[in-house]
């Protein structure tokens, strides 16, 4: 189960960067993070936790919501 929610949410990072335009590089500069933790995040390589996931939202200038599945 967990592994299928960080997916669902890696997956919807992914999915509003799509839509938004942007490179990898663009939101992780955004946020704050290096260009290869950003891409594994997005791979679902790599889990993003509490003050990482706010500021990927935040870069991506979206809602939680629109990431974190109910």
């Amino acid at each position: 189960e967990d592994k299928k929610i960080n997916l669902e949410i890696c997956n919807n990072i992914r999915e509003a960067r799509l839509k938004k335009d942007l490179t990898q590089q663009e939101v992780a500069k955004r946020a704050g993070l290096d260009s290869n933790s950003y891409a594994k995040i997005e791979r679902g390589e790599a889990k993003p936790f509490g003050v990482t996931l706010v500021k990927i939202i935040r870069a991506l200038g979206t809602k939680s919501s629109d990431i974190i599945p109910d």
